[in-house]
């Protein structure tokens, strides 16, 4: 499976991290960018990335931004995408378990490297729950 990653300026030293961190497992990226601290806007990054979940190019994918609100507010505007700010493995999987996540955003200024691999772990380990979950999944 193939894992999309993006970040603007603001997320890029975590992006890079975990884009270090999962190639090393052994997993296929796409990244989206950006490729440097050089300020840019985060939906130049968000869009593609959503579009490519959207369309089903890819089943999952992650964005980083200064907080992680900018970059899940763009990819929610996809009707594909359920973006979900996450800050720790626990969020992670409860989105995963309860609302079929398929993008996680992280804090790329709030949150510490080894708590982001731990969240982006649970996140690609955890399976949707179906069940109840399915109906409010689809009421959405």
């Amino acid at each position: 499976m193939k894992i999309g990653i993006g970040s603007d300026h603001a997320g890029f030293e975590l992006k890079e991290h975990i884009r270090q961190y999962l190639t090393a497992q052994g997993h296929e990226l796409q990244d989206f960018g950006t490729h440097s601290e050089d300020s840019v806007d985060y939906p130049d990054f968000a869009h593609p990335l959503a579009k490519a979940v959207d369309h089903g190019e890819l089943q999952q994918a992650i964005l980083v931004c200064g907080s992680g609100q900018g970059v899940c507010m763009t990819a929610n505007k996809y009707p594909a995408v359920r973006a979900a700010l996450v800050w720790n493995a626990e969020v992670a999987a409860l989105t995963r378990q309860h609302n079929n996540a398929n993008v996680i955003c992280l804090p790329g200024r709030m949150i510490d490297p080894k708590v982001a691999e731990a969240a982006v772990e649970a996140f690609l380990s955890t399976a949707f729950e179906g069940g109840r979950h399915q109906r409010r999944v689809e009421k959405i």
